[in-house]
């Protein structure tokens, strides 16, 4: 497939009169990287870079469409066409009950997760997967970037994937990305109860066309869904999770919450750790103790 790509890069250049120094100088990269494209050597083209050469190929997407089958190894063969259509949709909305999608997910805890695939031959394949996972998160930064919005189950917050210290991380991305203006976050509690996505993850993509496409998704297997009176059934899904779910404002205070009270660094003190040790140094200095909610105990006078 790198081939076929490069091949596809080399004919587009040509009937576009251009040399790869050319095409290099237009998407911002060295001549030799656009002949390493087109021969399939070195390293395989970025998702920018591939976005790149489609707009100045004027290839009307067939480069990005083919992108996701380059990295065919680092994605299962069941979620190539996801993610072929959501590196071009304008909206994207996710549901997760069981983890952080990977758009918003960190580095480490990216590697947590994949690490665990049955299909993962080697540390370098794990090593790829990575990279094309948080390769797809530069569109949300891009000028064209879409408008994300993810709910999240709160299992997703507590589950502790790579430990404590990846969780911390990970909680502080997301409150991050949150701040993102094309970026809404919310939490959909467990009291809630059940729900009609309980099973997996629920993807909609609304395209720059205005069509929409519904991605479902278990552990070992997805299904993409074009017919219309199936979209909108997951779209009517969709937006009873954003009903049940906490608003945005309050969703992130539990965020704020759970780093706090789970996964705090071990270096700094909880709240109640915190005034018992305020208390202690107080005592030892001949201070007075502080009463439950931060107010001094005053001392007793001596009997005359």
């Amino acid at each position: 497939m790198a081939a076929l790509f490069g091949t596809r890069v080399r004919k587009l250049r040509k009937a576009a009169g251009l040399t790869q120094t050319e095409v290099g100088f237009l998407t911002h990269v060295v001549g030799s990287r656009i002949n390493q494209v087109e021969r399939a050597t070195g390293a395989k083209p970025t998702l920018e870079l591939t976005r790149s050469l489609d707009k100045v190929l004027m290839a009307d997407d067939l480069l990005i469409d083919l992108w996701p089958y380059v990295y065919r190894e680092a994605y299962p063969d069941w979620s190539q066409a996801f993610i072929a259509y959501s590196a071009r949709a304008a909206v994207i909305r996710e549901y997760s009950s069981h983890a952080v999608p990977g758009l918003l997910q960190t580095p480490e805890y990216a590697r947590a997760l994949l690490s665990m695939g049955h299909s993962l031959r080697d540390a370098e394949h794990l090593e790829e997967r990575v990279a094309a996972r948080l390769e797809r998160q530069n569109r949300l930064t891009g000028p064209d970037r879409p408008h994300l919005w993810i709910i999240l189950d709160e299992a997703v917050l507590r589950r502790p994937v790579g430990g404590a210290a990846v969780m911390r991380g990970q909680l502080e991305k997301l409150l991050r990305m949150a701040e993102e203006p094309n970026i809404t976050v919310q939490v959909l509690p467990f009291d809630q109860g059940a729900h009609g996505a309980l099973a997996g993850s629920l993807s909609l993509l609304v395209m720059p066309d205005g069509t929409q496409i519904a991605y479902t998704e278990g552990a070992h297997n997805g299904q993409l869904t074009e017919e219309p009176d199936e979209v909108e059934q997951f779209a009517l899904t969709y937006d009873q999770l954003r009903a049940m779910a906490l608003p945005p404002l309050m969703s992130l205070d539990l965020i704020r919450s759970v780093l706090e009270v789970n996964y705090r660094a071990a270096s700094i003190p909880s709240r109640s750790d915190r005034r018992r040790l305020a208390q202690q140094q107080l005592q030892q200095r001949g201070g007075r103790q502080l009463r439950a909610g931060g107010r001094r105990i005053p001392r007793r006078r001596p009997r005359p």
